[in-house]
């Protein structure tokens, strides 16, 4: 008769069988204190901040119990004029980004149309970043996030115009909350006085490009990552700033919860989360997700995949 006395059943797959050679595990519950803050500069319509959507995702995800993320608008672009706006990318007027959209986006495997900006041009980052800072006032952080990641798809991957406040109004709604209020309340001063507050922040912590990801600890010393980096780039940096060797970073979560939480990931996010080459994603997928619980599209020859939950 088969030994029953070693079993577990898998709290993730349901599945029952040996739990194991260890019959006893020393365990820690303590959870580290999170004294760490990370600021998190960026803007709406910041390509390099589209980029590193994958990477930083992922260092949220695994080290995100040892820091506070507050994320800060920078102010990228206030209205077109006569003089450069980024002469250091060649950027005059709005048809130059297309073409700078375009080469961030075949670089990183974020896809990014950037057509719009020489047809429909974005006018300004701060109809957008200001309708971040009221969310953000009153309904948090997460919704203010999941706010900001909509605005970047439907901007770089679906080409709609970010700066149009009927477009805007329409992703504040997929949201769950009222749309119409919300725009009309960043629209007033009370609207940019929040988005003035953020400029002031960034100008103390003296950033000057994004995206920039500051992390400092209670002694107020840190360390300043300027621009897309390597994953282990941003977890050195933590090590810095709280003096340790080692962390413990937490267990990715698994791809069905992820897609949950997220709603849509390009295959670069899931390759960059799991470690997955980019043949193998489909493989990957087929594997920890069931046939009714995604679908899978391209755009711009990435494929991305949204949950149907």
């Amino acid at each position: 008769m088969k030994n029953m006395d070693n079993m577990v059943c898998d709290l993730e797959t349901g599945v029952c069988g040996v739990a194991g050679e260890d019959k006893m595990e020393v365990i820690d519950f303590n959870q580290p204190e999170k004294t760490i803050r990370l600021y998190y500069v960026t803007d709406p319509i910041c390509s390099h901040c589209w980029a590193i959507e994958p990477v930083f995702r992922r260092f949220v995800e695994q080290y995100g119990n040892y820091f506070n993320v507050h994320t800060v608008m920078g102010g990228l672009l206030e209205k077109w004029h006569d003089g450069p706006i980024d002469p250091a990318n060649g950027i005059y007027k709005p048809a130059d980004v297309a073409g700078h959209w375009r080469e961030v986006g075949d670089h990183s495997r974020m896809p990014i149309d950037g057509s719009l900006m020489i047809d429909n041009p974005v006018q300004s980052s701060f109809p957008a970043s200001r309708i971040f800072k009221v969310i953000q006032k009153y309904h948090g952080d997460a919704k203010a996030s999941e706010y900001l990641r909509r605005a970047r798809e439907d901007l770089f991957a679906f080409n709609k115009n970010i700066s149009d406040l009927s477009v805007l109004t329409e992703i504040v709604e997929k949201l769950g909350l009222d749309g119409e209020a919300i725009v009309a309340e960043a629209e007033q001063q009370a609207g940019q006085q929040l988005l003035n507050e953020d400029f002031a922040l960034v100008r103390n912590l003296g950033a000057r490009g994004f995206p920039t990801i500051i992390m400092m600890n209670e002694e107020n010393k840190g360390v300043k990552i300027v621009g897309g980096r390597p994953f282990e780039y941003y977890v050195e940096g933590l090590k810095q700033v709280l003096n340790k060797e080692e962390l413990q970073p937490k267990q990715q979560p698994s791809l069905s919860i992820l897609l949950e939480k997220e709603k849509l990931l390009f295959s670069k996010e899931i390759e960059v989360m799991y470690d997955v080459e980019r043949a193998e994603v489909e493989s990957f997928i087929n594997k920890e997700l069931s046939s009714n619980d995604y679908q899978a599209k391209q755009v711009l020859g990435e494929y991305y995949f949204t949950t149907t939950k």
